[in-house]
Parts: C-alpha cells; sequence; structure tokens
C-alpha cells in the first residue's frame, strides 16, 4: 500500500502549460493521473491590519468578521446582508488517498464542523462596516444558496431547498420552513439559488456526487445539473445538465441569459480541462462525465456517443481548477475603473495540481452580452509570498449597498467590502 506521506509528496511537474483561458483557450491534451495531485497551502488567516491587495484605484475593507466558514452573500432589498457559513463535513476514509485528501483539506481548513446558519449584518450607520449583527436562521443543513422573492425567502441546504415567511426588516426568521424539493447530500454539497427576474421560479445548482461517476449513473440521477422549480404549480425539472459542479449563477440583463461557473474534473492534468464561465440554455448538456470542454471525450468514462455528440462548448475558460465559484454581475461603473459591465468572479483556488491557481476575486468583461477580453485582477495577495500559506480563500460575491462589491472569505472568516479609493 501506497503510504499519505508518499501520495502528499507525488508529484507530475511543474506545468509550463499558457492558462488556457478566454472564448476560444488552448486546452492541453490530457494526461490521466493514477495518482492524482495533492497541493494545497495551509490555512493561516490575516494578520491584525492585513488585508487583501485591491486593484488600482479600490481600496478595500473589512464590512464584517469573526465569522465561521462564510460561503455565500446575499444582499436584502433594504441593505442587510446576509452570509450563509457552512463548512463540508468529512466523509468516510476508505483508503490511503482518502486519508491524504482529508488530511489536505483539514489543514486548508476545508473540512470540519458546519455552523449551519446565516448571520444578518446591518450597516445602520452607513460607514462601510454591518455593526448590527443578528442569527437570521439557524439549525440549518449546510445552508448555502438565499433568494428573497416577495415575502418569501428561500434557503439552498444540502438536502433541498426550504422556504420560510419573511417581514421587510425581519432581522431573525422562525418556524421551520416548507421544503420544496429534496437533494441528495454528499459529494459536491452547495446548493445555490437564483430567482428568476419574474419571480415566478427558482433555479438551484447541484453538483457531482463523485469526480466522473465512479460510481456509476444512476448514483448521479439529478445532480451535475440546475434545476428549476416552478414556484406558482410547485414543479421541479432539470433545465440543463452535465455541469459537473455549477456553483454561482447570474443573469446577464442585454440578452436575459442565466449564466453559471463550473468546477470541471480532476486528474488530467494542471490546465485540463479549465473551469468555466457560461450561458445555460434550457435543456442543454455540457458533457459530464463523457466529455469536457465540448466534445473532448474522457477515456477513464464508459461513453455515451449520443451524449457526446449534444455537448455544448462553454463561453469562456478560467483556466484550471481554479475553483470559481462566486459569480455576479457588475454594471458598468460601479467600481472606478472598471468602465464596462461585466461578471465579478470569486475564484476559491486549486488543491490538485502542481502550481496553484485561483486564489482572487476577478472581472470578466462583456459585450452585447458575451465575455471579451481577458479577466483583470479587483482582489488579490490571498496567498503568502512562498504560496505555502493562505491569508484567505475568495467565495461568494454581491454587489453590496452604495456601489460597493462584498466577498466572502472562508478561511480569513471575513466579508471584505471594495469601493473607490477616496482622492488623494
Amino acid at each position: 500500500m501506497i503510504g499519505a506521506g508518499a501520495i502528499l509528496m507525488r508529484r507530475w511537474g511543474a506545468d509550463t502549460e499558457v492558462p488556457a483561458l478566454g472564448t476560444a483557450p488552448l486546452v492541453p491534451v490530457a494526461r490521466p493521473q493514477s495518482i492524482p495531485t495533492l497541493k494545497m497551502p495551509t490555512a493561516q488567516g490575516w494578520a491584525s491590519g492585513q488585508k487583501p491587495t485591491a486593484a488600482a484605484g479600490l481600496v478595500v475593507n473589512t464590512f464584517a468578521r469573526d465569522l465561521v466558514h462564510p460561503r455565500w452573500i446575499h444582499v436584502l432589498p433594504n441593505g442587510d446582508v446576509l452570509v450563509a457559513e457552512a463548512l463540508q463535513g468529512a466523509g468516510p476514509i476508505k483508503s490511503a488517498f482518502d486519508f491524504a485528501i482529508y488530511s489536505t483539506m483539514k489543514r486548508a481548513a476545508a473540512i470540519g464542523v458546519s455552523a449551519n446558519r446565516i448571520t444578518l449584518f446591518r450597516d445602520a450607520d452607513r460607514d462601510g462596516v454591518g455593526e448590527v449583527r443578528d442569527v437570521f436562521l439557524d439549525k440549518q443543513n449546510q445552508p448555502f444558496g438565499m433568494a428573497l422573492i416577495g415575502d418569501r425567502f428561500y434557503v439552498g441546504n444540502t438536502d433541498g431547498v426550504s422556504a420560510f415567511d419573511y417581514k421587510e426588516g425581519a432581522t431573525r426568521l422562525s418556524g421551520s420552513g416548507e421544503k420544496l424539493v429534496d437533494f441528495k447530500p454528499g459529494g459536491h454539497w452547495t446548493r445555490s439559488l437564483l430567482a428568476s427576474p419574474d419571480g415566478k421560479k427558482l433555479y438551484a445548482g447541484v453538483g457531482s456526487d463523485t469526480n466522473i461517476a465512479e460510481n456509476g449513473m444512476a448514483a448521479e440521477e439529478g445532480r451535475a445539473a440546475i434545476h428549476e422549480l416552478d414556484l406558482v404549480s410547485g414543479g421541479s425539472r432539470i433545465f440543463a445538465d452535465g455541469l459537473r459542479n455549477p456553483v454561482g449563477m447570474a443573469w446577464e440583463p442585454t440578452r436575459g441569459k442565466l449564466w453559471t461557473v463550473v468546477n470541471e474534473r480532476d486528474g488530467l492534468g494542471d490546465e485540463v480541462p479549465p473551469d468555466y464561465l457560461t450561458s445555460v440554455s434550457d435543456g442543454g448538456f455540457y458533457g459530464w462525465p463523457y466529455c469536457y470542454w465540448g466534445q473532448t471525450v474522457d477515456d477513464r468514462v464508459p461513453q455515451d456517443p449520443a451524449r457526446v455528440s449534444t455537448a455544448l462548448r462553454p463561453d469562456y475558460a478560467l483556466g484550471g481548477h481554479t475553483a470559481s465559484l462566486g459569480l455576479c454581475w457588475m454594471p458598468a461603473g460601479t467600481l472606478p475603473g472598471f468602465d464596462e459591465n461585466g461578471m465579478v468572479i470569486g475564484q476559491h483556488g486549486s488543491w490538485n495540481r502542481s502550481n496553484l491557481s485561483g486564489y482572487k476575486v476577478v472581472f470578466v468583461p462583456f459585450a452585447d452580452g458575451r465575455p471579451i477580453g481577458e479577466p483583470r485582477d479587483i482582489l488579490s495577495g490571498f496567498l503568502s509570498p512562498d504560496e505555502k500559506a493562505s491569508y484567505g480563500r475568495p467565495v461568494g460575491v454581491a454587489i453590496g449597498p452604495d456601489s460597493s462589491l462584498l466577498m466572502a472569505d472562508d478561511v480569513g472568516n471575513v466579508i471584505w467590502r471594495v469601493t473607490g479609493a477616496p482622492p488623494s
């Protein structure tokens, strides 16, 4: 048996491949790995007074602190900011590689006891800090996505979507809520939510249970998909599938399309395949597990040629294993120097490639409803200079009150707020 230490030390060499980015990326030839790469910085957190590096013309401040693994953000119409605090639990350890993954994730503060709550922050004095703090909702099951439609507040727990009664200005919800749909827990556990513009439907992202359906497709039923919940009829259906782990979702207003960021499969190399940002078509199939980046077949998976022939190519590559999770639409001029419409993406950062990627918040410009050009950094500096430690890891992003950008940092346990720098 190969020891855990040997697994952790196994590397596949420094990758000199150009990052697979943009609308026409160069995706390298796959290099299947018998032992997947494990490399993740140790969670260190921020020292007193330390903060991420903001792009030129921007400043960053702490909006909220002392959270327990904050993952997702939802801003209510009155400006209150909700933060979902949740964490993946440890799964069964059946092999030396399972132990290596567990040890790596624990050192990176990516596995532990989940707070299972949503916390509310209110910036009553408008100074850019949420000084009012309340437990908005607790005793949940790994809550993540949130949506408010009328007087109903929706929560995406790992085991399904629940609805609660809400009154404007409330700082705490009561009752056990109404379960609308069940999802199988385990595997990729996040359940993001996005309301339709007319408020009649709710979309939920459900990731795969495994990397490439190692336990068979029956175990993946209803997973690797975006579900559509009809709030009028109470019915639900799969809106699109073949999306290995669709996390953040957002509407692009020019064409009215739903967009998502997707974490692709492991074990084929540093840049193979790239994570991606894509529009999502009703009934669309995006390849998982049979193929990637269009119809490039993954030979490790028992094939379905008919499905492969229908696989859609994503719109925009984000580089290999960036773990792009957060997504929100940012109108032109929201932040100084960002004069184009576009998407903001929180990149949680890699744990499974020889050279680290992600660990930043980036902006992808759009024109006529489509991404153009290269991504631009908004926030960086989440890694130590030697990349052995992480001060923080970006997750959810949201446009906050007063044209700010909010970002959840689940290692620093902070909500960061980005605005324009004051005149010198």
